[in-house]
């Protein structure tokens, strides 16, 4: 059985114009170096959420995302997969 690699609260490196910045961006879960996996409970997902996964993806250089929100009835209805 094989192991899966993960991060949890992995930083995300941001750089302007070759200057480093301190954005405090992190990452909920970073899985084998090519998923991010971005964890919410609330009522409804809005816009902003969506914006922070691209966001996160294009930052990490990851081309698939997954943004989960937990407070559903069914789990499925909280899973939205985003692809670069």
């Amino acid at each position: 059985m094989a192991d899966v690699n993960f991060e949890i609260q992995k930083p995300i490196a941001v750089s302007y114009k070759g200057i480093q910045l301190d954005c405090g961006y992190r990452l909920d879960l970073f899985v084998e170096n090519r998923l991010i996996l971005e964890i919410k409970s609330v009522d409804k997902l809005l816009p902003i959420h969506e914006v922070q996964i691209l966001t996160y993806m294009k930052l990490a250089k990851v081309s698939v995302g997954l943004l989960i929100n937990f407070n559903v009835e069914l789990l499925k209805e909280g899973i939205r997969r985003f692809v670069l």
